[in-house]
């Protein structure tokens, strides 16, 4: 299993919308940048990523589950992007901050801060449950 980040501003797409889709997911599609969509190639089904709010609140507010590999991405009408289909696993009970996580020493290398314009980042195992703890403490 790997693990990743997905970037969503929540005023286009948000956590309680992938949350009210229910089991089936949808596609996350539109990434137009050739990193983040070789990161897409990369992701198999049962990959778990976090679902981080930009733009409009800069945090992590959940995660999702991919459960359909990467497929042509309909919207694209020249046909070089690929989607995946992911759906809502869970809410965090504390939204992790872009600021908290840069001000966390242990996972200050990760992309979401040095490749800030980046949709699509892998996040290594150990970074994963540093933050997975910090969004289920009360």
């Amino acid at each position: 299993m790997q693990y990743w980040l997905l970037k969503s501003e929540p005023n286009v797409w948000s956590l309680e919308q992938q949350k009210k889709i229910g089991g089936k997911g949808i596609a996350w599609d539109g990434v137009r940048n050739y990193q983040a969509s070789n990161n897409l190639k990369l992701m198999k089904r049962g990959d778990l990523c976090f679902f981080y709010h930009s733009n409009i609140g800069k945090e992590i507010v959940g995660t999702v589950e991919v459960i359909k590999e990467a497929f042509l991405d309909k919207t694209d009408k020249k046909k070089r992007f690929v989607a995946v289909q992911v759906r809502f696993v869970e809410k965090f009970e504390i939204p992790i901050s872009l600021e908290k996580i840069k001000k966390t020493k242990a996972i200050s290398h990760l992309p979401l801060i040095k490749q800030s314009r980046l949709s699509v980042m892998p996040i290594d195992y150990k970074s994963w449950k540093i933050i997975y703890k910090m969004g289920k403490i009360i």
